[in-house]
């Protein structure tokens, strides 16, 4: 387990580093854009472009923040409880999202198919979508193993409460 564990971990900050790179990317094109068209020369496509790293940005940075647990959840109610009774609602909460993200990752590869087929492009730049949507909805299974390895800490005993 440990090995899944840490396979998981390592996946998940490569993840986080094309997030990180794609964030970097969006910035500095919104900066150039901005100060480009002061002298009347935006970059062509910037806004498909922002779209594109926005998605990559999303998507590829789930699995390490919900790792890490970095993501924005309230559990004050359920501190009052005792641990058994937290486990259970931990429990019983990773397994709805887990459910929840593998109906969304098989709905993004569906979409993204059928942007495959269809050869949509964006307007400006012609460049095709389903890429995009076929690497959110690998970061969506991805995500749901990070699920997977909340559940086998939390029966271990090591999944601590914030």
């Amino acid at each position: 387990m440990k090995g899944f564990l840490s396979g998981m971990v390592k996946i998940s900050k490569f993840l986080n580093v094309i997030a990180g790179i794609s964030l970097t990317f969006l910035m500095l094109l919104t900066i150039a854009d901005v100060i480009l068209r002061m002298f009347r020369r935006p970059v062509v496509g910037t806004y498909e472009l922002v779209a594109f790293s926005g998605a990559v940005v999303i998507g590829f940075s789930m699995p390490l923040t919900s790792y890490v647990r970095q993501h924005i959840f309230v559990d004050f109610f359920i501190l009052k409880f005792s641990q058994k009774v937290r486990n259970i609602f931990n429990i019983a909460t990773r397994c709805l999202v887990l459910a929840l993200f593998l109906l969304i990752g098989w709905n993004m590869f569906k979409y993204a198919r059928d942007l495959q087929k269809s050869g949509e492009v964006s307007l400006t730049l012609q460049m095709p979508f389903y890429p995009v949507a076929y690497g959110v909805g690998v970061c969506c299974f991805i995500l749901c193993l990070v699920f997977v390895c909340d559940i086998i800490k939390i029966f271990k005993g090591e999944y601590e409460d914030v």
